[in-house]
């Protein structure tokens, strides 16, 4: 049998095999964090082909993409006492793999729930109105303190969005009823303002009827025309206005 295999044979053999399975192909946008004999290397591998050598080395692979983690929907109570469930987005990508691997034990796991925290603690200290107007505003918030924490871990958080907010029922009826109220004040505002403008115009042309009284016999003549247009049975007498004012001058006190 040790004719057939030289122990040189072999163990060139087993030392190919051993090559072979030390090599490790990481995609660009991997990194390889390299414990070896439990010390860290001080750079990150990657990408490409790298070398692991087994069981000397351990590897850990991290992702730098994006990653996109929903924080669940939470009971939140906000400034002015109003209870809501609001979920949100978190976008986040590892920018120092090894960082990620060494501060904390799972970074998803930590990223996930520091955002549920702080999503907490930030939509708290808001309004009801702050919190269905301004969410670009408390979005920002979100996302510089959610960085700044994940900062030392080696993470980046890139954006934070509100995605839903869920009021309770008798919440959504008063927020109707004073959207209701509000356009009615509205056109009521619109239609006093109509009516000024109007009685402001009607006196203009008070004033020019006024200095020339020919005029106010046209406009009797044009009532007339518009009223004679309908078939109708009324019938019309123009009385000038004035003749009130001489039959008063003439008649003695």
């Amino acid at each position: 049998m040790s004719d057939a295999f030289p122990i040189p044979l072999i163990a060139l053999l087993i030392v190919v095999l051993y090559l072979l399975s030390s090599i490790k192909i990481l995609r660009e946008y991997e990194r390889a964090v390299i414990f070896r004999l439990g010390r860290v290397l001080p750079q990150a591998k990657g990408p490409g082909l790298i070398l692991v050598f087994a069981p000397i080395d351990r590897m850990v692979r991290i992702s730098l993409r994006i990653e996109a983690f929903e924080v669940p929907s939470q009971d939140v109570v906000t400034h002015d006492n109003v209870t809501v469930k609001v979920n949100a987005v978190i976008y986040f990508r590892v920018f120092d793999p090894k960082l990620a691997v060494l501060e904390v034990t799972n970074f998803l796991y930590a990223t996930s729930q520091l955002g549920q925290t702080t999503l907490r603690s930030v939509l708290g200290e808001a309004d009801l109105d702050e919190l269905l107007s301004a969410r670009e505003k408390l979005n920002a918030r979100l996302q510089t303190i959610l960085d700044g924490h994940t900062a030392s871990w080696g993470i980046k958080v890139s954006m934070v969005e509100v995605k839903q907010v869920d009021l309770p029922d008798q919440m959504v009826r008063a927020i109707a009823r004073q959207a209701e109220a509000e356009r009615e004040r509205r056109a009521k505002v619109i239609h006093a303002e109509g009516e000024f403008m109007a009685s402001q115009r009607l006196a203009e042309a008070a004033q020019v009827l006024q200095q020339e009284p020919s005029a106010i016999q046209l406009r009797y003549l044009q009532t007339l025309v518009e009223i004679g247009a309908e078939h109708n049975t009324t019938i019309v007498f123009p009385l000038p206005v004035d003749i009130f004012e001489r039959i008063r001058r003439a008649t003695p006190a």
